[in-house]
């Protein structure tokens, strides 16, 4: 693959072998970025794990950089009353499930009452290919509807690990301050470190980069885990 001039010369400022402190590497990932856009700034968090392990789970990181979510909720009842108290932009039951069958979207992240569920799944075509299907691991199906619904709106995000056990996740842009990427970097590094399963042997965390949307990757130095 050949690389533009603007890459080549953005390159230059990185040493790939070289691990900075979190810090560091947001500060070298905003002075590489050459695009004319808001570049998106992703980590990838590489990951130690059995072929039966996965990590998922959430995590609300300090500093946001997106417009608000549009929350659904699928929910019967005086739950719907509650659901649009908390802020969600829709709520209800067989309506929705039918609107949505006919081919709408208009939102962003769904929640789900445990007994709706049943109904839910059978959306699972559709929802499950955009990633919107409400999952209790993620806290998207719940009866403490407030809460999730609070949560989602400071922010709350979903992490899991692919096919070949990396995190790939958006965690700022690059005109946000250096110091706010290094602590929504840290934060979801936090929440992945909490997720190492009881018999995992060594690093958990193989390896973390950091770039932006067009730039160089940037090595993340990580805390040694052994165990």
């Amino acid at each position: 693959m050949t690389h533009g001039k603007k890459y080549r010369e953005a390159i230059k400022k990185v040493d790939r072998e070289q691990a900075l402190e979190v810090p560091a590497a947001a500060a070298l990932v905003k002075d590489a970025h050459f695009a004319k856009f808001d570049e998106t700034v992703e980590v990838h968090v590489r990951l130690n794990l059995k072929k039966s392990q996965t990590v998922r789970d959430t995590v609300v990181l300090p500093h946001q950089f997106r417009g608000e979510k549009k929350i659904l909720v699928f929910c019967k009842g005086e739950k719907e009353k509650e659901a649009l108290e908390a802020g969600a932009a829709y709520a209800g039951a067989d309506d929705l499930i039918e609107k949505i069958k006919g081919g709408w979207l208009d939102f962003d992240v769904a929640v789900a009452t445990p007994d709706m569920m049943k109904d839910v799944g059978k959306l699972g075509m559709v929802l499950g290919r955009k990633g919107l299907m409400p999952n209790p691991k993620t806290g998207t199906v719940t009866h403490d509807l407030r809460a999730a619904v609070a949560e989602l709106k400071k922010g709350r995000t979903e992490f899991r690990t692919d096919k070949s056990n990396i995190i790939h996740l958006a965690i700022g842009k690059v005109s946000m301050e250096a110091a706010q990427i290094a602590e929504n970097v840290e934060t979801l590094i936090t929440e992945v470190q909490r997720k190492r399963p009881a018999d995992a042997k060594g690093d958990f965390v193989a390896s973390v980069f950091l770039t932006s949307t067009m730039g160089p990757g940037v090595r993340v130095a990580i805390a040694k885990t052994e165990k």
